[in-house]
């Protein structure tokens, strides 16, 4: 039985829809790396892994493929259904993917990977893609060079205790050459726009091991980001602001 970590099941449990309202959505140059990078055409099946409330998943809708969403939280499945009624989404896990072998052309990991990080897991998405499928991995990466997007990085981090994150680089173990070639990065600027609320208190507030806090807790960091807000001469007053990021894109081959 695959255990999903505490921070995921209780953080996107309880904050499914905050997650919807201010996680960022991803550059436009996305699809034309998956077309080109992953080899995703019109008509290809691709999974995606790790799907939460269907953010990525609307990007692929517009693709014409068919796409089989993954996602192990229950209450991220009913948030996503809620906005993607049409789509395909299933329970499953990275270890345990319900789909048969050889099910698709290429399979992705918005926001995702860095959960699932193990060798059981690259062997069962070698098992679910065709030979010669690819692996792509997706990351938004908040640029930390401005120097409130650095204070925010600061307020959450004595939070994150042994939570699974992106920027340990932990997720890169697995990849030891048995399973998929070296990931390989492509990079894209993002810039998420909207009011401070949604894409800094929001999006900060859906982080798994801040959605998992008692409320005592949640409050403390919501009003330290207030704060920051209310503060900081770039924010200060604003009704509308513009949050950098980079998009961060790895490909991986099959290999067979």
């Amino acid at each position: 039985m695959t255990v999903i970590h505490k921070a995921a099941q209780i953080g996107y449990s309880a904050e499914a829809g905050t997650y919807t309202q201010g996680r960022p959505d991803y550059p436009s140059e996305i699809q034309a790396w998956l077309s080109s990078t992953l080899q995703i055409s019109p008509g290809s099946t691709v999974i995606e892994l790790g799907a939460g409330t269907g953010k990525f998943t609307r990007l692929l809708d517009s693709m014409t493929i068919n796409t089989i969403a993954i996602e192990p939280v229950e209450a991220m499945r009913i948030e996503f259904a809620k906005h993607l009624p049409n789509a395909r989404i299933l329970e499953g896990t990275a270890e345990s993917i319900p789909l048969e072998a050889g099910a698709a052309q290429a399979l992705v990991c918005a926001q995702a990977f860095h959960w699932f990080a193990n060798e059981t897991a690259l062997q069962e998405i070698h098992r679910v893609l065709k030979p010669g499928g690819r692996l792509g991995l997706i990351w938004n990466v908040r640029d930390e060079s401005v120097d409130w997007v650095a204070d925010i990085t600061k307020i959450i981090t004595p939070f994150e205790g042994d939570t699974p994150r992106f920027h340990t680089g932990n997720w890169r173990r697995p990849f030891n050459g048995r399973y998929f070639s070296e990931p390989e990065l492509t990079c894209f600027s993002y810039t998420h726009a909207g009011s401070p609320e949604a894409v800094i208190l929001d999006r900060f507030l859906s982080v798994s091991f801040i959605a998992a806090l008692p409320d005592a807790g949640k409050k403390q960091v919501a009003d330290q980001l207030l704060a920051l807000i209310q503060n900081h001469p770039a924010l200060r007053g604003r009704k509308h602001i513009e949050f950098p990021y980079q998009t961060h894109a790895y490909s991986c081959r099959r290999l067979d």
